[in-house]
């Protein structure tokens, strides 16, 4: 038996070798009734596409003077908050630490 899967293994050529090697490596040898997962791999990747879509934000990496509004936005509130005593606590000063 030996002899002739040799005989069949030289008739084919070297990349249907390499081809049925992997596929009883892999176990995804076409033919077997089960899904290989080869068709999705196939595919085109969606990512480079997708990232295309959107613009990239501007940080300070691209732009030294750049200010995030929203950071500032932040800042103001806490301003307004720390003003009328309402910003969070430091660790050890909330509630139950007063409690004691």
């Amino acid at each position: 038996q030996i002899g002739r899967a040799h005989r069949r293994m030289s008739t084919l050529s070297r990349a249907q070798k390499v081809a049925q090697a992997a596929s009883r490596i892999f176990g995804t040898h076409i033919g077997n009734g089960l899904q290989s997962g080869r068709k999705e791999l196939r595919k085109n990747l969606a990512g480079p596409k997708i990232m295309s879509w959107y613009q990239r934000p501007i940080g300070k990496d691209l732009d030294p003077l750049f200010v995030d509004p929203a950071v500032e936005r932040k800042k103001l509130k806490i301003e307004r908050l720390a003003r009328r005593g309402k910003v969070t606590p430091k660790k050890g000063e909330g509630k139950r630490a007063k409690k004691k």
